[in-house]
């Protein structure tokens, strides 16, 4: 399938897929997205939330791993609040590498002096545990997300699959189940995702699901939360 490195509105970079017309961030903005699904409503409520004064460190789990994004920020963000996050990113087929050294997240986020770590994220091997900093550990693992077992683990997933109008596999019951068992009570899952389909099936496994407003080019996204 053709790829290629694309420009979105807020000068960050994403992977452009003309086949399935998908990208692997909005293009509305990559940047403006990660902060306002993953970071504003994911992580900030978290941390902000009774919950997370019962953990000396966050679990967050990424459906999707990708460009590595999420998972940037995320460290950028463990650094700012001196939280310790453990970060897990499930993907089944890793970017490349001549993909990656095109992303220009550093220089748009500016902090072209972490480039390195971004680098790092993406060098370490896959499915071994890894410190990328003293604040951010890293474990990725090269599997499809039907093979997730994990129980009670996770306090936060990023859900960041491609959308289900390509993938719709990836967007069902039997996935959101998966996610259910694997966060621990009170954990939060948050995708860019709206779908009446989406919520219903979040719905059905047990999730209490919240509308709230997208990010740019977006009317909505959902918030997820795991109560018994």
């Amino acid at each position: 399938m053709k790829r290629e490195v694309v420009i979105t509105v807020d000068g960050s970079s994403t992977i452009h897929l003309p086949d399935w017309d998908e990208q692997y961030h909005s293009k509305h903005g990559a940047i403006q997205e990660a902060y306002h699904v993953f970071i504003k409503h994911g992580l900030h409520y978290f941390c902000n939330s009774e919950e997370s004064k019962n953990t000396s460190e966050v679990c967050i789990l990424e459906i999707g791993f990708g460009t590595g994004l999420n998972a940037f920020i995320s460290l950028l963000e463990a650094e700012k609040r001196s939280v310790i996050i453990n970060y897990n990113g499930v993907e089944a087929y890793p970017v490349a590498a001549e993909e990656i050294i095109q992303l220009n997240y550093p220089k748009e986020l500016k902090v072209n002096n972490k480039t390195y770590l971004f680098r790092k994220l993406h060098d370490i091997p896959w499915n071994e545990n890894h410190q990328i900093s003293s604040n951010f550990y890293l474990k990725k693992h090269n599997i499809f997300f039907s093979e997730i077992t994990e129980t009670n683990r996770y306090n936060l997933i990023y859900f960041d699959a491609f959308g289900a109008r390509v993938q719709p596999e990836l967007w069902t019951e039997v996935i959101f189940k998966k996610m259910f068992n694997a966060l621990k009570i009170n954990g939060v899952l948050v995708t860019y995702s709206a779908k009446g389909s989406v919520r219903r099936a979040m719905e059905t496994v047990g999730f209490k699901v919240e509308r709230l407003p997208g990010p740019p080019g977006k009317r909505e996204m959902l918030r997820a939360t795991k109560y018994s």
